[in-house]
C-alpha cells in the first residue's frame, strides 16, 4: 500500500470513558423487556475504528494528542448556560436527558465532549495548514451534529463540526467553509447554528425521518433553505430507505458536486457518520464498504478541485460496532486514495437497492435547489 497523502488521527482516551446509561436499546428500561443492554453509542464503536486504522493504515498514520476546546471556542456556537448545565449534570453523575431521553451521559461525558470539539478544531486547522498533504481525521466520541445552540440532542452535547468551523471563520483562517454531512440522520444542530449565514454552506444527506419532537423541530426537508443572508446555503437532501451505494453516488454527482463547485469553499469539513451502513440498527440505507470508499474519494476530489485541497473529517454516528470499523476504513481509503488488503465488506448482505426512488427524490430536491444553484438533469432522466 502506497500513497502520497498521509492520515492524521486525533484521539483521546476520554472518548471511551463517556458512557450513556444502559436500557432497552437507546430508551430507558422497558417493563416488557427483561434484560437491559448497552446503549448503541458504546465505546466499542471508536475502539474498533482505532484498531482497524492501526492494522490497515498504520504506515500512513500519525496519532495526534488532543487539546480540549476552551469555553470561548464552545460559546461561539453554544449558549453559556448550556455549557454550565451539562458540566453540572455530569459532575453529579449524569443520567438521561429530560427532553431527549434516548441521550445520556456519565461523569466523564463533559470532558469527552470538550475533547471531541477540541479534536475537531485541531483537525480542521491542520487541513488549512497542510492542504492535500494530509487527511486530518477527528476520531471522536460523543458525536456532535445534533447539538443546537441551546439544546443537547441525539447522543450529541457540543456540535464538534460547528465549533471547528466557527473557530476557523472567526479567526480569519478561511473566508468560507462547506460542511458535507452524510450521517444517516439530519444534521439539525449544524443547520440551526448556521441557518442565517452565507459563509457556511451546509449540505446534509440523510434518511427522510422528519422532526423528532419539540426539542428537535427541524424536518430536514429541502424547503428548510436558510433565512436572511443564509437563504440557499442550507441544503437538505432527504433520501428514501434502501438508497444504497448507487443512490448516494447519484446524489453526490447530481446535487452535491454542482453546489460545492459553485460555492467554491475555502475548505471542506465532513461530518462522517457511517450509520447509513447495511448493518446499522438505526437506519435502512444499506451502504456497504465500497459505497463509503466512494464517499471518501468524492470528498477528497471536491476538496482538491474546489477547496484548495483542504479537507477534514470528523466522526459522527454509526452504531453497529463491527461494521462501523469497515465502513470508516472505506471512507479513509477513499479520502487517502489507497487500497488496503480489505477488498470486501464481510458484513454486506447485498440487499436490493432503491435507485429509482432516489432519482425521484433527487429531482424533487433539485427543483428546490435550482432556485439558488446550477442543478441540471439530463433529458433522459426527466
Amino acid at each position: 500500500m502506497t500513497g502520497s497523502t498521509t492520515l492524521s488521527v486525533y484521539w483521546d482516551e476520554t472518548f471511551v470513558e463517556h458512557n450513556p446509561p444502559e436500557g432497552s436499546f437507546n430508551i430507558p428500561s422497558h417493563e416488557l423487556v427483561l434484560e437491559d443492554e448497552a446503549h448503541p453509542d458504546c465505546p466499542e464503536r471508536v475502539k474498533n475504528i482505532k484498531h482497524i486504522i492501526e492494522k490497515q493504515l498504520g504506515e500512513l498514520t500519525s496519532w495526534k494528542s488532543v487539546t480540549k476546546a476552551t469555553p470561548e471556542q464552545l460559546q461561539r456556537v453554544h449558549d453559556a448556560e448550556l455549557l454550565h448545565e451539562f458540566k453540572e449534570f455530569t459532575e453529579n453523575g449524569g443520567g438521561r436527558l429530560q427532553t431527549a431521553t434516548f441521550t445520556g451521559a456519565n461523569e466523564h461525558s463533559c470532558e469527552a465532549a470538550t475533547a471531541a470539539s477540541g479534536a475537531a478544531i485541531q483537525a480542521a486547522a491542520e487541513a488549512v495548514d497542510t492542504g492535500a498533504e494530509t487527511v486530518p481525521y477527528a476520531l471522536v466520541r460523543p458525536s456532535g451534529h445534533h447539538a443546537q445552540p441551546d439544546q443537547m440532542d441525539g447522543y450529541c452535547f457540543f456540535n464538534n463540526v460547528a465549533v471547528a468551523a466557527e473557530h476557523l471563520l472567526s479567526t480569519g483562517a478561511v473566508d468560507d467553509i462547506a460542511i458535507i454531512d452524510w450521517d444517516v440522520h439530519h444534521g439539525n444542530g449544524t443547520q440551526e447554528i448556521f441557518y442565517d449565514r452565507d459563509d457556511l454552506l451546509f449540505i446534509s444527506l440523510h434518511a427522510d425521518h422528519r422532526s423528532w419532537g419539540e426539542w428537535h423541530p427541524q424536518t430536514g426537508l429541502p424547503q428548510e433553505k436558510g433565512v436572511d443572508d443564509g437563504e440557499g446555503y442550507n441544503i437538505n437532501i432527504p433520501l428514501p430507505h434502501g438508497a444504497g451505494n448507487d443512490g448516494y453516488d447519484y446524489v453526490m454527482n447530481r446535487l452535491v458536486e454542482p453546489v460545492i463547485r459553485d460555492f467554491d469553499p475555502g475548505m471542506i469539513i465532513v461530518s462522517a457518520g457511517q450509520d447509513a451502513g447495511v448493518m446499522d440498527p438505526l437506519a435502512r440505507m444499506v451502504l456497504t464498504k465500497p459505497g463509503f470508499e466512494n464517499l471518501g474519494a468524492k470528498a477528497q476530489s471536491y476538496a482538491r478541485r474546489y477547496a484548495n485541497g483542504q479537507l477534514a473529517i470528523v466522526q459522527e454516528g454509526g452504531y453497529q460496532p463491527s461494521h462501523l470499523a469497515f465502513a470508516t476504513l472505506g471512507v479513509l481509503e477513499g479520502a487517502l486514495g489507497v487500497e488496503t488488503g480489505v477488498k470486501q465488506d464481510p458484513f454486506a448482505l447485498y440487499p436490493e437497492e432503491n435507485l429509482d426512488d432516489v432519482v425521484k427524490a433527487a429531482h424533487e430536491t433539485g427543483t428546490v435547489l435550482a432556485e439558488h444553484w446550477p442543478i441540471q438533469f439530463g433529458d433522459q432522466e426527466t
